[in-house]
């Protein structure tokens, strides 16, 4: 937006994102888990050099095309996002192969075993989120065809509806440029979120909502006296500072101290995202950019 000589579309190639402290995405949280368990080298020798960022192909629609055309992603590197990434470690019992997987982007607050046999201690099924209007339920094991691939299943649960995803995770070399690729890829993305979870991941407060040029709006929810708040307000309320109903103002400080922000940190951030998302010109590119980018990886 500050770079009137170019479109987005002609600066967008061209930038370098940098990984922000406390402003993690996937990519940042994989490097943040891997620079704190190297505490853990004087116990456990070796871990540092068996720790890796891994990628992650998100929402596969053939998955024995996807894993048997050659061993790794080479040829598919056109057509996919490689849209996330998380740690993980290689891993030996009894000379059964297994591998351990982080994934503080999705807030998984466990280290998933993921053994090849599917025997003990694999984690299989287990339940990632259960709130009163959706249960996420997710399970990781080897592909069969595969063993340089881990699949990832999620199951999730409205009401009578159920809806299965699967994701595949190349575990055979470490990703090298998730910051080139991954960042840069999210930073287009068409959904936006800032959440706080507590320590079993289960989601506490936050705010989230999708890029669109009309009807621009967002969710906030947080925790208050009368139980679990969500709202639904209009970005434009947020323009000028001294229109804001002070009922939302009340709501949204209750939201940032959930959120653990700095005092008006939250106000200021929706300030700024009302201003962006009133510059149609801007949206517009952006949008055109994810939409490229999603028509690329759909072979288009």
């Amino acid at each position: 937006m500050a770079s009137p000589d170019q479109t987005l579309k002609e600066f967008f190639p061209k930038y370098n994102p940098p990984i922000r402290a406390h402003k993690h995405t996937c990519v940042g949280l994989g490097m943040e888990v891997i620079k704190r368990l190297k505490t853990l080298e004087k116990d456990y020798p070796g871990i540092t050099k068996s720790m890796m960022l891994v990628s992650c192909d998100e929402n596969i629609q053939d998955v024995l095309d996807y894993t048997t055309s050659s061993p790794g992603p080479q040829g598919f590197l056109i057509e996919t996002e490689k849209d996330h990434v998380m740690v993980a470690i290689h891993v030996r019992i009894g000379g059964r192969q297994g591998v351990f997987l982080s994934d503080l982007g999705y807030h998984i607050s466990r280290v998933v075993t993921v053994m090849a046999d599917r025997c003990y201690p694999h984690t299989g099924w287990f339940t990632q989120s259960d709130e009163p209007h959706c249960r996420k339920e997710y399970n990781y094991q080897f592909n069969v065809k595969n063993s340089n691939y881990v699949e990832w299943h999620e199951r999730e649960t409205r009401g009578c509806v159920v809806k299965e995803r699967l994701s595949l995770i190349y575990i055979a070399r470490a990703y090298l440029t998730a910051v080139n690729v991954t960042e840069k890829r999210n930073l287009v993305w068409d959904l936006r979120s800032l959440l706080a979870r507590d320590p079993k991941g289960r989601l506490s407060a936050g705010i989230y909502f999708p890029l669109k040029l009309k009807d621009q709006q967002f969710t906030m929810f947080f925790d208050s006296t009368n139980g679990k708040q969500r709202k639904k307000l209009k970005f434009d309320t947020f323009l000028e500072r001294q229109k804001i109903p002070d009922e939302v103002v009340g709501e949204v400080e209750q939201c940032n101290e959930q959120l653990r922000l700095r005092d008006g940190e939250l106000l200021s951030i929706l300030k700024h995202l009302a201003t962006i998302m009133a510059d149609e010109e801007y949206m517009t590119e952006l949008l055109e950019v994810n939409d490229r980018i999603v028509q690329l990886s759909a072979g288009n």
